[in-house]
């Protein structure tokens, strides 16, 4: 965000250190972008009794760039204290810069009281009305930008702020025509074409800057972001090694907060719990990235507490919202968080700048997939299929999909594509996978499922659907076994009738040649294991037709 340069008001005037020849000048320092070695020399300056309202001024300067603003707060609050009557000039707006990159708005708001107009006030205010989401006010001071460079860098990057990127673009790339030597606007640009998914555009535009200015902190790490979307982490980090032994990184707070958050992305989620935490409140995306590994850590309660205060501005805000919203209320059994997240899904997907992209459409069939629409969700999935061939997560929903739509073997496959411990070990992923192994006539491999299974609440409920599909398609020795199981486990009257009728469907498939005969002895011995007294006479039956038939039971 371009505020202004906030800069001691001099021109021609310096400040001068002794003649010897081994310390460098202070222009010299913030030609070179060494806020940290300019510092050092004024305060050498204070400590030799060469301190005075200039040199204030320009360790403010120095540490506002060192993105210390605390220390910068300080230093220009102290200005104010001590020339009461007749501070500094700018003093104040100054101080309320501070406040503001603090995220001390109110603070912002009083003190801007007190200052008179200027294009700076205009511009800080224009950035406090975005802050506090006061669309008039930010309406109001819009139309009082001029055509100047400050306030037309200060209109790009609230657009860049509410993810107008192109229209960003378009204002860099006016001003950059007419100025070629303000290379710091190609990292602009790169970031926003960063952010609009063009990882190669970014990377050539921001090489621009980096020719000159490789050591810049920014710009690499933007760098390594580019490369971690184009190849991968490891690529990424060794762009962010190159910064190590830099001085710059070292005392450049900001630069070391965002490396450090940026490596465990790149680590996928390495020492997490570590690094993000402390940072939620420093840099931007550690409060998402930390909501995002407490979902891959299945953490929901974590994730919601962490996320529900945001009130989501951009498409992958959010999603986000969305998914903790989808994973928390099935998780708690919480319909209310449901209806948040199939809200938020649709309002993605059916906005017009994400409806065609392909995060758009997966927020649709979220949406529909929340609501059963599965007719709607097998419309959108099938349209990206191509780029998650691979991916556990895309196959898991595609494939529940199919099974809702009756595409079973379609769904069989799709299901067997998956390697995820987690999904293969899920039950919802086991009892859609026994329904589409039933349909597609393959009983045993339903079963098989099962004696894999735990005794549990869920192998039970497996047991109730192979037993009823089973019977449903007539696969009458498969529902025997299960009704038979589910009658020892808990014997009920509607279990004995399942039983008793798979098992005399068991004798018309024998009888009709479509049943091996040697399970004649199987379905009298699970017979046998109830106390029912329709037991014997269906055995009778059982052992004359067998006796007839010549068959030895």
């Amino acid at each position: 965000m371009i505020l202004s340069r906030i800069k001691p008001a001099v021109e021609e005037e310096s400040i001068h250190v002794s003649n010897t020849k081994r310390l460098p000048s202070l222009h010299d320092f913030i030609d070179k972008r060494d806020y940290t070695g300019a510092l050092n020399l004024l305060e050498f300056e204070h400590n030799i009794g060469k301190d005075g309202e200039l040199t204030k001024l320009w360790m403010g300067f120095c540490a506002f760039h060192l993105g210390d603003y605390k220390r910068a707060l300080s230093v220009y609050d102290s200005l104010q204290q001590e020339n009461k009557n007749n501070p500094p000039k700018d003093c104040l707006l100054y101080l309320a810069c501070c406040y503001f990159f603090l995220g001390m708005y109110t603070h912002v708001d009083e003190v801007m009281k007190k200052v008179p107009h200027s294009r700076l006030k205009i511009r800080l205010m224009f950035h406090l009305a975005h802050k506090l989401a006061d669309e008039n006010k930010l309406m109001e001071y819009h139309k009082q930008l001029a055509d100047v460079i400050e306030d037309q860098l200060s209109l790009a990057s609230i657009h860049y702020l509410r993810a107008h990127y192109q229209e960003a673009i378009d204002i860099y790339k006016r001003i950059l025509l007419d100025n070629r030597e303000y290379l710091a606007l190609n990292v602009y640009i790169a970031f926003c074409y960063y952010k609009l998914d063009y990882y190669d555009v970014s990377q050539d535009v921001l090489n621009i800057y980096l020719q000159k200015y490789s050591d810049s902190v920014i710009a690499t790490n933007l760098k390594a972001c580019n490369y971690f979307r184009l190849y991968n982490g490891k690529v990424a980090e060794a762009e962010i090694k190159s910064l190590q032994d830099q001085n710059s990184i070292n005392s450049f707070s900001f630069g070391q907060d965002l490396l450090r958050h940026n490596l465990v992305v790149f680590r996928n989620g390495e020492f997490a719990m570590q690094i993000l935490p402390p940072l939620v409140d420093i840099v931007p995306e550690a409060r998402l990235n930390l909501v995002i590994h407490y979902l891959k850590q299945h953490d929901y309660q974590e994730a919601f507490e962490l996320i529900k205060n945001v009130e989501p501005s951009v498409p992958h805000e959010y999603i986000l919202k969305a998914v903790v919203n989808a994973a928390y209320g099935q998780h708690s059994k919480l319909r209310e968080n449901i209806k948040i997240a199939q809200h938020f899904f649709q309002l993605v997907g059916s906005s017009s700048s994400e409806c065609d992209t392909i995060p758009g459409r997966q927020c649709m069939a979220s949406s529909y997939f929340l609501q059963k629409e599965f007719t709607e969700v097998q419309l959108y999935l099938s349209s990206i299929k191509s780029y998650y061939f691979n991916d556990d997560c895309f196959n898991f929903n595609f494939a529940q999909t199919k099974t809702a739509l009756g595409y079973y073997k379609e769904a069989e496959e799709i299901f067997m594509l998956i390697q995820n411990e987690r999904i293969l070990n899920d039950f919802i992923y086991i009892s859609h996978l026994a329904r589409c192994f039933i349909m597609n006539r393959k009983p045993q491999s339903a079963w098989e499922l099962y004696l894999k299974m735990e005794t549990s609440a869920e192998s039970f409920s497996l047991l109730q659907l192979i037993a009823n599909d089973c019977y449903r398609m007539a696969q009458f020795w498969h529902a025997a076994k299960a009704f038979d199981m589910l009658e020892r486990l808990d014997p009920l009257p509607e279990y004995w009738e399942g039983k008793r009728g798979a098992c005399v469907g068991v004798l018309q498939m024998i009888i009709a040649g479509r049943q091996a005969r040697d399970s004649l002895s199987d379905m009298v011995q699970l017979l046998r294991n109830s106390a029912n007294a329709q037991v014997e006479p269906i055995i009778r039956v059982i052992k004359r037709w067998a006796k007839d038939n010549r068959i030895n039971i």
